[in-house]
C-alpha cells in the first residue's frame, strides 16, 4: 500500500483514536508471543487473545492440529481486531516459524524441572507455549523445547486455567523486561503495518474506501 492511501485512510480517524493508536503501539511488543496448543475450550482462546492485548504482546500464535479450524467463532470480545492472530496445522510448523524468528521456545508446565517464574531471564527473544486444559503441552513440544517455565503454587492444586496462567505469566514478564534495557519496542515499518491493519478493521466499508480513492486516482 502507497503512503497516500494510507494518509488517506487516516482521514477517516477521529484524532482521538490516532492517538490512541500511537500510544498503544508505542507500548506493543514482539520481543515475547504467545502460543497456544490445541486448546478445545474455545473461550480459553479467546481469553488469552485478550490478555495478549492488554500485556502488549501483538502476536498470538494457533496451532489447531487435533480439533481442526474452530477458533473463528469464538474469538471475541474485540481483541481479534488488535492482536495479530497466526494459524498453523501442526505444532511442527509453528516451532519451525518461531525458531526462524529467533524465539526461544519456552514450554509452560507446573511439572519436569522447571524454571520458577521470577527466575525467567526477560531478555531473551521468547515465545511461551500453553497447552490443553486437560493433558498440557504434546510430547513433541516437552521434548524439543529451550526450557520449561512454572508458576509457584502454594496449595493442593497444580495447575492454573491455561488464560489465568497466560496473564499471570505475561504480566510478570512484560513488566519486568520493562524495566531492563532490552529494546523491545516494535519498529516503524512493524507500527506502520499493524496500524494499517487496524484501520482496515476499524474504518466501516474500508474495501469500497480504498477502491473508490483508487479509482480517484487513476481518473
Amino acid at each position: 500500500m502507497d503512503l497516500q492511501l494510507f494518509q488517506y485512510l487516516q482521514t477517516y480517524l477521529t484524532d482521538r483514536r490516532k492517538a490512541l493508536f500511537a500510544e498503544v503501539l508505542a507500548k506493543r511488543t514482539r520481543h515475547f508471543t504467545v502460543v497456544t496448543e490445541d486448546v478445545y475450550q474455545l473461550h480459553n482462546t479467546s481469553a488469552v487473545m485478550r490478555t495478549c492485548d492488554v500485556f502488549g504482546i501483538q502476536d498470538l500464535h494457533v496451532v489447531e492440529e487435533k480439533f481442526g479450524k474452530r477458533v473463528d467463532k469464538e474469538i471475541a470480545m474485540g481483541a481479534q481486531k488488535w492482536v495479530s492472530l497466526h494459524r498453523y496445522d501442526t505444532i511442527s510448523e509453528c516451532m519451525g516459524k518461531l525458531r526462524a524468528d529467533g524465539y526461544q521456545l519456552i514450554a509452560t508446565t507446573p511439572h519436569n524441572d522447571s524454571q520458577v517464574l521470577h527466575e525467567f531471564d526477560v531478555s531473551k527473544k521468547s515465545a511461551f507455549f500453553f497447552g490443553k486444559e486437560s493433558d498440557g503441552l504434546s510430547a513433541r513440544v516437552m521434548k524439543e523445547a529451550d526450557g520449561y517455565l512454572k508458576i509457584p503454587m502454594y496449595g493442593f492444586t497444580e495447575s492454573l486455567n491455561i488464560s489465568v496462567s497466560a496473564a499471570i505469566i505475561l504480566q510478570h514478564v512484560v513488566t519486568k523486561m520493562k524495566q531492563t534495557s532490552v529494546n523491545w519496542a516494535l519498529s516503524e515499518k512493524e507500527r506502520f503495518e499493524i496500524k494499517l491493519q487496524w484501520m482496515l478493521k476499524t474504518i466501516k466499508s474500508s474495501e469500497e474506501i480504498i477502491a473508490r480513492y483508487k479509482e480517484e486516482k487513476n481518473s
